[in-house]
């Protein structure tokens, strides 16, 4: 079962049409060109590393997890932000995706 933030759930309850609007553009992004699941995947932790978005980093965590990409491909993906986010965006999102890791989630 996939974990949702109440915040998220609720705005899902108040917005369904721009819920379902925003799923669908998300999913044609998905679809769109040749890149695998994985690689969308992990480029979606970098993506929310470089926003420092700890919400976006432990659902897209908590989503590789789930489809398969290991802890060491996840811990690989977060590092790669050191040289282009910096070293304390890039410790914290470790942290993140450690405690990610370490529920089983």
């Amino acid at each position: 079962m996939e974990y949702l933030p109440e915040v998220f759930k609720e705005f899902q309850k108040k917005y369904p049409d721009i819920t379902k609007a925003h799923d669908a553009l998300g999913d044609r992004c998905y679809q769109w060109g040749p890149l695998d699941k994985k690689m969308l995947r992990l480029i979606k932790v970098g993506i929310s590393i470089g926003f420092n978005s700890e919400g976006a980093v432990r659902s897209h965590a908590r989503r590789a997890l789930q489809e398969g990409i290991t802890p060491d491909e996840l811990r690989h993906a977060t590092l790669m932000g050191l040289t282009t986010v910096g070293f304390p965006q890039m410790i914290a999102a470790m942290k993140w995706v450690e405690e990610v890791i370490e529920k089983g989630q």
